[in-house]
């Protein structure tokens, strides 16, 4: 049955690059084939529908494409187990060039070495982590049934407290340990070590959002995209490719809800398990927050 699903998904991608490389053919653009594959990185819960809205307008400038492709994935969603590096290389490796491809990867080797050569376009967003943290809460206790953790939260955790604190600690006693957000987050942060690499914070999207998508626009054509046209104008059409409907983080307009959430238990939990990870990710200057 996956075997069937992943076929009809490439047949899918095969009739979207095919109209895409007719309707270019008729504006004289480049070619399909000549175009840099994408891909569009995040650690979980920090805006991957947003940014998938903003690269997929692309779409409407020159022959590239939704890849349709599932989601690459470091970790089994059912299961939550790691999966093999050379699985998760070989999952990237099916973009083709014009394709469009998503996923949560850490930076393993041989994932920076397939995601930073010539002719891809590598993004990675991020998010504050303790916004992260309330959000990973609601995420799995109201919003998916089938998270590996869903039965946990709901049944053995009653208050939002408790749910809070295992979000920020994470669940080492588990049968499948769950890391504290620390250890979750640090596999990802050889991704901002990276030139070929355009970091963003969700937050530059709320402050800044015209400067964002520009960036992300520059880091295409940098990447080798091309399209026709001014820069103002494409990226006046990229903004108008956001659909907040689609993306519920983006909807709230807002950054720093943990604030709403955190007690000063909550921040001393945090301390602990982060230590100086919101400085390196400019969210605090130090420690005194």
């Amino acid at each position: 049955m996956a075997d069937l699903k992943m076929q009809a998904r490439l047949a899918r991608r095969a009739l979207r690059r095919g109209l895409a490389r007719v309707r270019f053919t008729v504006s004289k653009s480049r070619q399909i084939a000549e175009m840099p594959r994408f891909f569009l990185n995040s650690f979980p819960k920090s805006g991957t529908h947003l940014l998938t809205q903003v690269v997929g307008g692309l779409s409407k400038l020159g022959p590239v494409v939704e890849s349709g492709l599932p989601a690459v994935l470091t970790f089994e969603g059912e299961s939550g187990r790691p999966r093999p590096v050379d699985a998760i290389v070989k999952d990237v490796q099916r973009l083709l060039p014009g394709d469009i491809g998503y996923g949560h990867v850490h930076a393993f080797p041989a994932l920076v070495a397939e995601l930073c050569r010539d002719g891809t376009a590598n993004y990675f967003i991020y998010r504050d982590p303790r916004d992260v943290a309330v959000s990973h809460v609601f995420y799995v206790s109201e919003l998916n049934a089938q998270h590996v953790h869903h039965d946990y939260y709901v049944n053995t955790l009653k208050t939002f407290d408790e749910r809070l604190r295992v979000s920020i600690l994470g669940r080492p006693e588990a049968e499948q340990p769950f890391p504290g957000i620390g250890e979750r987050f640090a596999p990802y942060l050889g991704w901002l070590e990276r030139n070929e690499v355009l970091a963003l914070r969700f937050e530059d999207f709320i402050e800044a959002p015209r400067a964002t998508i520009d960036r992300i626009l520059t880091h295409a054509e940098q990447r080798g995209f091309r399209y026709r046209g001014t820069q103002e104008a494409a990226v006046e059409m990229l903004a108008r490719s956001i659909d907040p409907q689609r993306s519920p983080t983006f909807r709230s307009g807002r950054a720093g809800a943990w604030r709403e959430h955190f007690t000063e238990a909550h921040k001393e939990l945090f301390k602990q398990v982060c230590g100086g990870l919101l400085e390196r990710l400019r969210y605090e200057e130090n420690g005194n927050w």
